[in-house]
């Protein structure tokens, strides 16, 4: 993983959890009137369709539940900032319990019990209690929660792109969600020489090169959240969203590409 120098963002425990909470509850609105059709319907994540999608939604939200069901751990092992280089190591993994869930069981139900389980255990656990995850390592729940804001606005997007129709992302999950991968390219590209900015939510400086001190940046690349949540994982390319002009880029050292998607 990037060696982490920066003093990590802190994010407002009330919001995180009311945006899980909102997030998750989006998701159920969406998956409960699905047909037989569209659970068959192909997913922009390799062969996954639509089933093993919201099987993954289950894993996703049920995984801090089961971790409050551990034993806490001893010491924290991974920071917030590296989560996003840690998924490819157990992607694999994921992919075959992904699987086997969504050929056992109704992923809806699999969702709603994930969903009964966070309700029942996340709302009386503290933020600073360390989670025994074996893969990617103990972290704080504080933290956790702030990955699984990810994991459903991310999976979300992948949901309406499947089903060709937009869905709700709340705010708050989308604003956790930007801020967490830009500090993770600031962390895998550590520098000063350009200016990443994706209004409202992050502004971050990364990039080795000329530090920028004051005035106007030299090289600025600003997107919108989504896009930049698509760059950042890998479901958008860098030089097509370029064209596209949804993402501008000053500076001859504002090429992000080398250095995209952030999560692995």
């Amino acid at each position: 993983m990037p060696p982490v120098k920066k003093r990590p963002r802190s994010y407002d425990s009330a919001k995180t959890r009311a945006a899980v909470t909102a997030q998750l509850g989006h998701v159920r609105d969406a998956v409960r009137t699905l047909s037989p059709e569209e659970f068959a319907r192909p997913t922009r994540l390799g062969d996954w369709t639509v089933r093993e999608l919201v099987a993954h939604f289950a894993m996703a939200v049920d995984h801090v539940p089961a971790a409050l069901e551990r034993p806490a751990a001893a010491k924290q092992e991974v920071q917030l900032v590296e989560w996003p280089f840690a998924p490819a190591v157990y992607a694999a993994a994921v992919d075959e319990r992904v699987r086997a869930m969504a050929a056992e069981e109704d992923p809806v139900a699999l969702l709603e019990r994930a969903a009964e389980r966070y309700a029942a255990l996340v709302p009386e656990a503290e933020d600073d209690r360390l989670m025994a995850i074996p893969r990617p390592g103990a972290m704080r729940l504080g933290d956790l929660l702030v990955t699984r804001c990810l994991e459903l606005v991310v999976h979300t997007d992948d949901l309406a792109d499947a089903l060709g129709k937009e869905l709700p992302i709340d705010r708050q999950a989308l604003a956790a969600t930007t801020r967490l991968l830009a500090d993770s390219l600031a962390a895998k590209a550590p520098g000063g020489s350009v200016e990443v900015r994706i209004p409202p939510y992050a502004v971050v400086q990364c990039v080795e090169g000329p530090r920028h001190t004051r005035g106007t940046p030299p090289n600025v690349v600003e997107t919108n959240p989504l896009t930049w949540v698509r760059l950042a994982t890998g479901r958008a390319e860098w030089a097509a969203e370029l064209a596209a002009a949804a993402v501008s880029a000053s500076g001859e050292r504002a090429d992000l590409g080398p250095y995209l998607p952030v999560l692995s």
